[in-house]
């Protein structure tokens, strides 16, 4: 995907970027390819893969899901950055904070922001699990994400704790996500979820699966969840 057909193909969902936002893509991409020579943020870094694969593939929740309101909205194990950073360029009102495991990556954050002059942005080295249990943050989240980080089962039990009661999860998942979201069901009922659509489409170009797994919190999650580092990885809830 060149970069005109990635504006266009946004603006055909009705998402018109500025030259200054155009920019700030170019300048994420050359600072992601940068230190990704220092350190392992993405297998992809082709010019028009990273546009197709990293940047519209991010920006594919906003197909499906409203960010035009100014909300809080906390990226889970987003490495690189997806899918908030995106969003972010193309919603400059949200408030984003990103937490991962990793120090490494919290860096490049730290560097990117700067790079690109975004606000309203905070980075966490955390790990969800102890995230989840800090009074700080839990259930202070309008809308919680994750890209590519856990099974449904997994990944509702690091996400869900995040959410405001009548606050959003919204999971981005590839071509097992029907089998993930039947998995995921007990999981996300226990944890105070719900899930109200399962966006399907396929990736242009590429033409691969996607999915945009939208869960409305309804009611507080459990004291006892999130479980400690590394339990919902292995005892998920099934």
């Amino acid at each position: 995907m060149s970069k005109e057909q990635f504006q266009k193909m946004i603006e055909g969902k009705g998402i018109s970027l500025s030259p200054t936002q155009l920019e700030q893509f170019n300048i994420y991409y050359h600072t992601l390819v940068e230190w990704n020579e220092k350190m392992n943020l993405t297998a992809i870094t082709e010019e028009n893969e990273v546009y197709l694969k990293h940047f519209y593939d991010s920006i594919s929740a906003a197909f499906f899901h409203d960010f035009s309101k100014s909300a809080k909205i906390i990226d889970v194990g987003a490495g690189a950055g997806f899918p908030s950073i995106p969003l972010k360029i193309c919603f400059p009102h949200l408030h984003v904070s990103i937490v991962d495991s990793l120090n490494k990556r919290i860096g490049f954050l730290n560097h990117l922001a700067e790079s690109l002059n975004l606000n309203n942005v905070s980075f966490y080295h955390d790990r969800a699990e102890l995230f989840g249990k800090n009074k700080d943050h839990r259930e202070k989240y309008d809308i919680v994400m994750a890209r590519a980080v856990a099974r449904m089962p997994v990944l509702s039990e690091l996400c869900l704790p995040l959410a405001k009661v009548n606050g959003t999860f919204i999971a981005m998942k590839g071509s097992g996500a029907n089998e993930e979201v039947k998995e995921g069901k007990k999981a996300i009922s226990l944890l105070g979820g719900k899930i109200i659509k399962d966006e399907r489409f396929i990736l242009p170009i590429e033409e691969s699966e996607r999915h945009i797994i939208i869960v409305e919190k309804f009611k507080s999650t459990p004291n006892k969840y999130p479980r400690k580092p590394g339990t919902p990885n292995k005892q998920p809830i099934l």
